[in-house]
């Protein structure tokens, strides 16, 4: 909303439309209005959540310090979700597809948390929103944004058209859908262009491999010339479990005072650091990724995102004042696998993800046993002390401070991993 004011009145406000134009201006007022909004109203909508009695009901585990926690004001995903939504308003490009799908994410995800902690508070039911309809609600994102990729002419590759052409017995072949081609300077010989082609096709950026994407209609290899028209076959229920998991499993991380908040944090600067190389000409080439017009927005949403989650541990880390509830943490799933699925870097998910997909695994692997071994040996016997995997370690006795600290460790380190992905080859 600023970007296009300032750019309307460029003539009188003729330094600020100037600034405005620089992506790394924006995504820095971005943190800091988060940072703003989420320490300025998050104190007063936690009152507000307290006036209304919206307090955590803590089911007795056995965890040391569980019960002074009952009646923590709950919901405060609300706190994010405004702390994203407004400053996105202000500084981003409204008109951008992609940040246009963030967005939905970020509001499709929040309404179905929002009526699962509803249910939970006002309605006393502790089950919360069926699963089904959890599923129904993660299924439709993945299908939104499934589809808009494969459909949108505005969600594009470049290349170069000598790279999408393909010489066979009939004569050339275009592999992928362009959407435009025009010419550039070659800046190895001065006077000759070179062409560059807008397209549209299901490739995506793959880890530690040589030639480092991969086209989901190879999967679809059998099929011959109708991979392509088929591909969505494929590439949609990739999404669909993505956009499942990621969300679950910052659901479940969601357990410990700061943690998923912490985690979430760290992510999201990831992403927003692939968001900016991908955007970039010169740092696409150099790291032999795809180019992919216009994702510079998405810099300018995870700075949002960045400053939200900062924002929220102004209240949310030890001891907590506010829990995100469903309201936050499916929430923040979700945007981070929109995300990482628009910049085509979902294939690195597990390793950036990959305290996420701890906390999946070992709930996974504590039911798989206790009832394989139930049915073997008549008694269910666990492998963890209790999961999700926080709580294993609560059990143990180390501090959930500890805890927090020693994840978000691990979770600095997996950044790091998957940033240095881009060049291990």
């Amino acid at each position: 909303m600023l970007y296009w004011f300032f750019t309307y009145f460029e003539e009188t406000f003729e330094d600020f439309a100037r600034l405005f134009q620089y992506i790394t201006f924006r995504a820095g007022l971005a943190i800091i209005l988060s940072l703003i909004i989420s320490m300025l109203f998050g104190g007063r909508i936690i009152k507000m959540i307290r006036r209304q009695q919206v307090g955590e009901t803590i089911r007795d585990l056995g965890l040391k310090g569980q019960k002074e926690k009952e009646g923590t004001p709950t919901m405060g995903g609300i706190i994010i979700i405004m702390a994203i939504v407004f400053p996105c308003l202000l500084t981003a490009k409204l008109d951008n597809i992609y940040i246009i799908l963030m967005l939905l994410s970020t509001l499709w995800m929040g309404v179905i948390g929002f009526i699962d902690d509803y249910i939970k508070v006002f309605k006393k039911n502790k089950q919360g929103l069926s699963g089904k309809f959890k599923v129904l609600g993660q299924v439709g994102l993945g299908l939104i944004i499934g589809i808009a990729m494969l459909s949108s002419n505005d969600i594009v590759v470049r290349m170069e058209y000598e790279d999408i052409v393909e010489e066979t017995e009939n004569g050339t072949i275009e592999k992928y859908d362009i959407v435009e081609i025009f010419e550039v300077p070659n800046e190895d010989v001065p006077g000759q262009n070179i062409e560059i082609a807008y397209v549209k096709t299901t490739l995506t950026n793959v880890p530690f491999l040589k030639g480092n994407n991969l086209d989901y209609c190879q999967l679809l290899w059998f099929l011959g010339d109708n991979a392509k028209k088929l591909v969505w076959l494929v590439f949609i229920p990739i999404v669909i479990i993505v956009v499942s998991a990621v969300s679950n499993g910052a659901n479940l991380t969601d357990g410990v005072d700061g943690l998923a908040t912490g985690v979430s944090a760290i992510i999201g600067a990831v992403l927003g650091v692939l968001a900016y190389v991908s955007s970039n000409v010169i740092a696409a080439d150099y790291l032999k990724i795809l180019y992919l017009p216009h994702t510079e927005e998405l810099v300018v949403f995870s700075a949002c995102f960045l400053g939200a989650c900062i924002g929220f541990l102004w209240y949310n880390a030890f001891p907590a004042q506010v829990f995100m509830g469903d309201t936050g943490s499916l929430t923040i799933g979700g945007i981070i696998a929109a995300m990482a699925i628009l910049i085509r870097k979902e294939l690195l998910i597990p390793i950036l993800c990959g305290i996420f997909l701890a906390e999946t695994l070992s709930v996974m692997i504590q039911v798989s046993y206790f009832k394989y071994t139930r049915k073997k040996y008549g008694e269910g016997r666990r492998i963890f002390l209790m999961s999700p995997l926080h709580h294993h370690y609560q059990k143990k006795g180390i501090h959930e401070s500890k805890i927090v600290t020693r994840f978000w460790i691990v979770g600095i380190l997996l950044a790091v991993l998957t940033i240095i992905t881009l060049k291990i080859r």
